[in-house]
């Protein structure tokens, strides 16, 4: 099967560090598990390709340098041509897959007139995203671009209910399905030992406000008043990051807490490793049509998971069986959640091999990816590539 894969967002380096970039790379590795020969049709690289990637295809779409928001947005939509050229001269494609990105319009609309199979994968409502936390100059233009890439992909994949309920009020007529994200489960496995000495709390991801690593490092600190030794490992970098580094400093924590910056995809199931209990400690008020990559993580390498109760969380622990959940930016809650994971090394183990199950059971990449394609009517090879 010969596949295109569109990642038109100058914002996704594909080969970069970033979640999204991950999850591009992860969907393109379980493609070609399953046979698949891609082509990836992308705005930024990030840097050279990872091992597994290093031979695949790569088509570069023009970049915007106009300096103004409007004037790039622009810039942007009239690039977008470059895409439909691209596939008419490279197909014909088995299957065009494109993750969703605010400009590109023309992937769909050309594989709908080619009579190919097209799939829109859309992780977030983007044009609400960019006017909350960005710029958007062309809201107009923007919705366009979504309801009609929408209504012309075969079937549009989302993360989530909640943003497959917003593609649906820009598009109604799109044919969605809700597929939340994946793991490798054959890289990220549990260790055959956690490591012995002081009990190691971690997180991992972009230093973002809405991703609550401030109610972290608050609850962090009431644990170390009862548990002087515990370490905090915040691995990833981000905006936040030096209100964070402050804010420790002033909790009087900072010898406590180590910051490894950004870290290469690659070398996170290490840092996994590394702790004792993972956290995803969502802020109150957070929004819920996330679909966390680092929770898979967590439950695949066999970590004991302390997460808010929020957006999908509950199901991806099994609703309290595979993991602890506390209330979004309950400081003390989660503080006590941890302090009891500290103190009992039997509970981590049986929520450990409990993450571990569910991780393989329901959200292996593999399955992911032919749960995505089947929406659109395509089939890869049967093999399994999910890894008990």
């Amino acid at each position: 099967m010969r596949l295109a894969y569109v990642c038109a967002d100058p914002g996704v380096p594909v080969f970069g560090t970033k979640g999204s970039s991950v999850h591009v790379q992860e969907v393109v590795r379980a493609l070609r598990a399953r046979g698949a020969l891609v082509e990836l049709v992308c705005a930024r690289t990030g840097g050279p390709a990872p091992a597994g990637l290093r031979d695949v295809p790569v088509h570069r779409l023009p970049l915007a340098t106009a300096r103004t928001t409007a004037e790039r947005e622009r810039q942007l939509a009239g690039h977008d041509s470059a895409i439909a050229g691209l596939l008419a001269r490279r197909g014909p494609f088995d299957l065009v897959y494109e993750r969703y990105s605010l400009w590109s319009r023309s992937a769909t609309a050309h594989a709908a007139r080619a009579g190919w199979p097209c799939l829109l994968e859309v992780n977030a409502p983007l044009v609400d995203e960019q006017a909350v936390h960005r710029e958007l100059a062309d809201r107009a233009g923007a919705e366009a671009v979504i309801a009609g890439a929408a209504s012309d992909a075969t079937a549009v994949v989302c993360v989530s209910d909640p943003v497959a309920a917003w593609v649906r009020r820009q598009a109604p007529a799109a044919r969605t399905v809700v597929v939340p994200n994946g793991v490798d489960t054959g890289r990220f496995r549990p260790p055959r030992h956690r490591p012995a000495g002081p009990f190691i709390v971690g997180f991992v991801g972009t230093l973002k406000p809405w991703h609550g690593v401030e109610v972290l490092v608050d609850a962090f600190a009431r644990l170390a008043g009862r548990l002087p030794a515990a370490r905090l490992l915040l691995v990833g970098d981000g905006p936040l990051a030096g209100r964070v580094t402050e804010r420790a400093a002033a909790l009087g924590i900072g010898a406590a807490v180590t910051r490894t910056g950004a870290v290469d995809p690659l070398q996170v199931p290490g840092w996994l490793h590394a702790m004792h209990v993972a956290v995803a400690p969502y802020p109150a008020g957070a929004e819920t049509y996330f679909s966390p990559l680092k929770v898979y993580e967590y439950l695949a390498t066999g970590l004991p998971v302390v997460a808010s109760s929020v957006g999908q969380l509950p199901a991806a622990l099994d609703h309290g069986r595979a993991g602890v959940l506390v209330r979004p930016g309950d400081v003390e809650g989660l503080a006590a959640a941890l302090h009891a994971l500290a103190l009992d090394p039997g509970l981590r183990t049986r929520l450990g091999a409990a993450a571990r199950a569910r991780a393989v059971q329901c959200h292996s990449w593999s399955g992911v990816v032919a749960a995505s394609l089947a929406a659109a009517g395509v089939a890869l090879d049967p093999a399994d590539g999910a890894v008990a």
